[in-house]
């Protein structure tokens, strides 16, 4: 980081610092959480997948919208970006009905407004995506929104083209997935306003930290599905007892190991590049 770099928040993964008019860094740690607690044991690597995956989807779908990146750095965990003025909404897609719009579904039918088929199943695929705005909860868990919310929250204007945008990234990026056996069941976008005033996508963008991947060869729907993700962790953390209040649980080696090499593999196989190599040339994924 350059000595004129200005510290101005931490989130649960990443550092952010102001470099200059309308510039910012941010730095991907390789902290993880679950159930809003950032745990006490890192994931070695973990920040350079996700701005690697980041930095790779961001080259990849500017046409459909553009983006805040300027530079990814040396280190593979820092990426240069313009700095947004963000829209208080979580721009979420949903493909197939997992976590909480499993939960809403069982419960009303519905998933944000959206009336589904009767009869489907943990993890069945959708009719077509939907979109699922939520709040951006400054503790606890963010909660689902339906669109006259979410469009009083953006103003309508904002709302309607950012729910088109996500969608158009979703189906873009879910297509290159399932060719390289990845299903992606869900992702949350983060969108911003630009200095010209338009809709731009911002923070990190189809990482396994924001969205829920899946190997294909092992989909089947009516139960949970393995993933690569830090469900790993997860599924772990209820094992131990723990109350899921701070300070969470120090991690074995083996969870440690299990999900590095989860997050490592999705990298790998929706980048279709070594690991290794992006370690080397973190440039290689633009």
């Amino acid at each position: 980081m350059t000595v004129d770099a200005v510290h101005v928040a931490s989130g649960k993964v990443r550092e952010i610092y102001a470099l200059g008019e309308g510039t910012l860094a941010l730095v991907a740690s390789d902290r993880i959480s679950t159930f809003d607690v950032v745990l006490p044991t890192a994931i070695p690597d973990k920040g350079r997948v996700l701005t690697g995956l980041s930095a790779f989807w961001f080259a990849r779908t500017r046409e459909i919208v553009p983006n805040h990146l300027l530079e990814i750095r040396e280190d593979g965990r820092t990426m240069v970006c313009r700095k947004l003025d963000m829209l208080p909404i979580e721009c979420v897609v949903r493909g197939y009905l997992a976590g909480s719009g499993w939960s809403d579904y069982r419960r009303t039918g519905a998933v944000c407004g959206h009336e589904l088929p009767t009869g489907l199943v943990e993890s069945a695929r959708l009719p077509e995506p939907i979109f699922t705005p939520a709040t951006k909860a400054t503790e606890g868990h963010d909660l689902n929104i339906d669109e006259e919310q979410a469009g009083e929250l953006c103003g309508i204007d904002r709302y309607r083209t950012a729910k088109q945008a996500s969608l158009a990234l979703y189906r873009f990026a879910s297509a290159h997935a399932e060719a390289r056996g990845i299903i992606l069941a869900d992702t949350k976008f983060e969108l911003g306003v630009g200095a010209d005033g338009g809709i731009v996508l911002g923070d990190e963008a189809l990482t396994p930290d924001s969205s829920r991947f899946w190997p294909a060869s092992s989909y089947e729907p009516g139960r949970p599905q393995p993933s690569f993700d830090k469900q790993f962790v997860r599924d772990w953390c209820e094992t131990t007892g723990w109350d899921k209040t701070a300070p969470g649980p120090d991690l074995p080696d083996d969870v440690v190991a299990g999900t590095r090499a989860r997050y490592v593999e999705a990298f790998e196989r929706l980048t279709e590049i070594s690991f290794v190599d992006y370690l080397a040339r973190p440039d290689v994924v633009l």
